[in-house]
């Protein structure tokens, strides 16, 4: 019974939001390897474009929510995530028509590509807080929980009680069926495998008759769906506040390196290897502790190894790690 209160704890207030986050993480990290392997530049407006994307899902979720609408339980916000993802489409295809299709004509360096991307980041993010501002916005509707603590407590008896959000569940299988979708998609289907062959070798797709402007107009309509859809999810999760998309492009791009850049099983390991380790280091095991330990031994202490405010520190150090001990990543990527 002790192992089974410590695993709950464990599992409401560490697991289950290091799976959602990683799901959250993955998303985003599944678009940065996407761009790396096919435009071949590091995308450092992916924070703040996730932001835009996000932004404009919530002002769907408001003007729906003023008419009426809603899909109850569930939240209005997926209601207004294909207007998100018009507008994150239109908004990334002008970004490469007006910036990043000159720097591929003359073939320009990567690093003037992420110099160009930090300029679209900033004007990106300048666009996004005109518009909400630099506050917190809320917009989850609909049921919070699928269930609660107190129904787990009266369902299973034990002294310690787990809940599951709406916002953490619809997180997980959606990203599931996102991740099981993209992989058909760049495996089976033309369009996928003419993705995989630019990827691999530009030249010889050239020869071969692919079209390169249709597979960068593929590539970026893919990315902003991830985009959304991360972005959506994570707000639902923690709420919508600009800055804390930007802070989201360390994590991400960490779980893209972490997993080998150009591998989307490698973005997808990397995401959940980052948010576990965010979580399980910032996270206070003295709870679990006292469970597992005997009696007379319990801890006076947090078991804390670092405070919550230092969480993107974990990432650093996993990112700095990787960079210097294994720079291809774990599925041998290729190097930033």
């Amino acid at each position: 019974m002790e192992f089974l209160n410590a695993l709950v704890t464990l599992s409401n207030f560490m697991l289950v939001p290091a799976l959602a986050y990683g799901s959250q993480l993955a998303l985003g990290a599944l678009g940065i390897t996407l761009i790396y392997s096919i435009l071949r530049f590091a995308h450092f407006a992916h924070g703040d474009t996730m932001a835009l994307g996000t932004a404009a899902v919530i002002g769907g979720t408001f003007f729906l929510q003023g008419q009426g609408i809603g899909i109850a339980p569930l939240p209005t916000a997926l209601l207004a995530v294909p207007f998100g993802v018009l507008v994150m489409v239109g908004y990334l295809l002008a970004a490469d028509r007006l910036v990043y299709r000159y720097y591929r004509r003359v073939r320009a360096k990567p690093m003037i590509f992420v110099m160009a991307s930090l300029g679209v980041m900033f004007v990106t993010n300048g666009i996004t807080r005109l518009f909400m501002g630099v506050g917190e916005t809320r917009f989850e509707d609909g049921e919070r929980f699928v269930f609660s603590v107190r129904e787990f407590r009266a369902f299973t008896g034990l002294a310690e009680g787990l809940a599951l959000r709406n916002a953490q569940a619809i997180t997980i299988v959606t990203a599931l069926i996102v991740m099981i979708v993209l992989f058909w998609f760049l495996t089976r289907t033309r369009a996928g495998k003419s993705m995989r062959a630019y990827s691999d070798n530009e030249d010889l797709a050239l020869l071969s008759g692919i079209n390169p402007e249709r597979v960068v107009t593929i590539t970026w309509v893919i990315t902003a769906i991830l985009l959304v859809l991360a972005g959506t999810l994570y707000g639902l999760d923690k709420g919508f506040r600009a800055f804390n998309y930007f802070q989201l492009l360390l994590p991400m791009f960490a779980a893209a390196i972490l997993g080998g850049l150009g591998s989307p099983i490698g973005a997808i390991v990397g995401a959940y290897v980052v948010a576990f380790a965010e979580m399980g280091v910032t996270f206070a095991w003295r709870r679990v502790a006292g469970y597992l330990l005997p009696e007379g031994f319990e801890p006076s202490g947090m078991v804390q190894l670092l405070p919550v405010d230092y969480k993107f520190a974990v990432t650093f150090m996993i990112l700095v790690i990787v960079l210097l001990f294994r720079p291809t990543g774990i599925f041998k990527g290729r190097v930033l």
